[in-house]
């Protein structure tokens, strides 16, 4: 992939990935897979995070059958998140003590669907964190105040 990518254009400090980027980093069948890897390849440079829901949702949905094209053993999902930590851009993050301010708010907007409670979540923990979320998923456009990086498959 070529340097000038507009992903690399954008100033950002920390990355925090939904699980369909992660998912799709590790499976070279997967349908985003390619556009994952550009991602990969254009920001390894930045430092790259797991939030405690993103670390949950990979060992639960790497694990689960049709999911992967082929699906992990519980120890082959915690090996694949383990090597991901080792590598020194990557980190996990804690959750940050504000979250809470920022989540309820998200949550209390008008027309809030229950099917959003996990992606306002993630949002709040990268807007209190100061992170961007990376995500093939465009519901995270409907955030206010998110950094948001919307990957095209």
């Amino acid at each position: 992939m070529p340097k000038t990518s507009p992903i690399t254009s954008v100033s950002v400090s920390n990355d925090l990935l939904d699980i369909n980027v992660w998912l799709a980093l590790v499976d070279e069948g997967h349908r985003h897979h390619q556009s994952a890897a550009r991602y990969w390849q254009a920001s390894a440079h930045l430092p790259i995070s797991f939030c405690r829901v993103t670390m949950l949702g990979f060992l639960r949905l790497s694990t689960q059958a049709h999911v992967l094209s082929e699906q992990l053993s519980p120890q082959t999902a915690w090996a694949t998140y383990q090597q991901f930590l080792r590598i020194p851009t990557i980190r996990f993050l804690s959750e940050p003590a504000e979250l809470d301010t920022t989540f309820s708010p998200l949550t209390e907007a008008p027309h809030f669907s229950h099917r959003l409670w996990t992606d306002a979540y993630l949002a709040a923990f990268a807007i209190t964190s100061g992170c961007r979320l990376v995500s093939f998923d465009a519901d995270f456009s409907r955030f206010p105040h998110l950094n948001f990086l919307h990957l095209q498959p």
